[in-house]
């Protein structure tokens, strides 16, 4: 099935966001130069892609919304362009051809905010003092010019100038910082292929914390006021960081951060190498430990495995809500089976009409969707025990490490799995469970056996 997958371009756009992203071209290498000014919530900068052209084309449509474009050029020449509904439509003075590489840099400047979409605000936010990134699934357009489509990973080098007093935290290592009256610039890179909606920025009055002895460095930014219930709601994140690696290889990038903002939020957020909690879900009660390990859980399956389209959105949320009743058994001794059968349960009594491989934009973010992938998987495990179940799972994380996935692949890897461990009697029974699970509405028997 080889190796991970890096820099594809789109096919095709994706379906559930038939807006984003162009399948002429893909994006290999993002180089950002921006500045921020926190008062009064401006952005200005350039950004510079590295393509590399997939079919012969007149022209490459880029991503960008909310935010004014004052020069465009390819190779290095002035380029046309015509920037209407979030759309870029780059016209080089020559025809590109398919293998051609070249750069694409626009300027650009503006007062970012989030894009209204189905699933709600998405994109830049922001906070009574800062600013963050909420990309998911359609949001990065709002801050950066981009290719926007989940299966487009790419380098970045982000360099980002802002009020000194404000801290900044991004998706990359800080490899530089320069201090210029009351400005400073950071820069971060990003060697890690990444999506684009995973791409975030932190601006805020922060302080850092490290977490202790864990499988990376895990580090918290936080505001110092909520230090003390922050601290203790995230104890036990080392030791997630080592469990969660041993069921499932091991944690993907260097280091692992924590942002938990002076606001409140909605809901935490996953991004690559770093969750964003705000101080509501996190009160020093620990009640929400379940997020704490959803959001690590992500790293692995969402940021390192990064579904092709919006449609297998379940094998990212099911394999984070698993790991959720992962964490409880092992921690606090509350069987993933028992975690299972509650949540059947409560499943049982709502509509059965999502197909959980296909679920359609307007139901790909129903906790539906999260329970019954976790209960897909769950019963995937009953069905080959736990040695099996496992070496698939740290085998489906080391095939496609930091590259993108899709359900017909772990579907056959669960059967070439099941076929080495039993048999073409294990491969049937495998592909007819995953079947009932994935493509059909009614909620399967969750103790269904060969």
């Amino acid at each position: 099935m080889g190796g991970g997958v890096t820099h594809e371009a789109p096919a095709l756009a994706d379906p559930y966001t038939p807006d984003r992203g162009d399948p002429a071209y893909v994006v290999t290498h993002y180089d950002l130069e921006l500045d921020y000014k926190v008062s009064s919530n401006r952005l200005s900068g350039r950004a510079v892609l590295d393509v590399r052209v997939a079919d012969d084309t007149r022209r490459l449509v880029v991503d960008l919304v909310g935010l004014r474009i004052s020069k465009v050029s390819v190779g290095g020449a002035p380029a046309r362009w015509a920037h209407r509904g979030g759309r870029v439509v780059v016209t080089p003075s020559a025809p590109l051809t398919r293998g051609e590489r070249t750069q694409v840099a626009i300027t650009y400047a503006g007062t970012p905010g989030p894009v209204s979409t189905r699933w709600g605000d998405v994109g830049w936010e922001e906070l009574t003092e800062g600013a963050l990134v909420a990309a998911q699934p359609n949001g990065a357009p709002t801050w950066f010019p981009c290719n926007d489509h989940p299966r487009n990973k790419a380098t970045y080098r982000l360099s980002f100038e802002c009020d000194s007093p404000f801290d900044v935290v991004a998706t990359g290592a800080l490899v530089s910082t320069r201090v210029r009256g009351s400005r400073t610039r950071r820069v971060f890179v990003q060697d890690v292929p990444m999506a684009t909606y995973l791409a975030t920025v932190h601006v805020g009055r922060y302080v850092h914390r490290d977490l202790g002895p864990a499988a990376v460095p895990v580090t918290v930014a936080l505001p110092a006021a909520c230090e003390r219930p922050v601290m203790h709601d995230l104890a036990r994140l080392p030791q997630m960081t080592f469990h969660f690696g041993e069921l499932f290889g091991d944690y993907p990038f260097d280091d692992y951060t924590v942002v938990v903002t002076a606001d409140d939020l909605e809901i935490p957020l996953e991004a690559h190498g770093l969750a964003t909690f705000g101080p509501n879900w996190l009160d020093g009660n620990r009640r929400h430990e379940r997020l704490v390990a959803h959001e690590l859980a992500h790293q692995w399956f969402g940021n390192s495995l990064t579904t092709q389209t919006w449609a297998d959105i379940w094998l990212n949320e099911g394999f984070a809500c698993y790991a959720e009743w992962l964490w409880a058994e092992h921690a606090d001794g509350v069987s993933a089976h028992l975690s299972a059968a509650t949540h059947w349960a409560r499943l049982s009594r709502l509509p059965q009409d999502l197909v959980l491989a296909d679920p359609g934009p307007d139901l790909m973010f129903d906790d539906r969707v999260y329970k019954r992938g976790a209960l897909a998987l769950h019963a995937l495990r009953r069905r080959l025990g736990d040695d099996v179940f496992f070496d698939l799972v740290r085998d489906w994380v080391a095939t496609h490490r930091h590259g993108s996935v899709t359900t017909d692949a772990f579907v056959q890897l669960a059967e070439a799995h099941a076929a080495r461990a039993t048999g073409e009697e294990g491969r049937d029974g495998v592909r007819r469970l995953l079947e009932a699970w994935l493509w059909t509405e009614p909620l399967p028997p969750l103790d269904a056996r060969p």
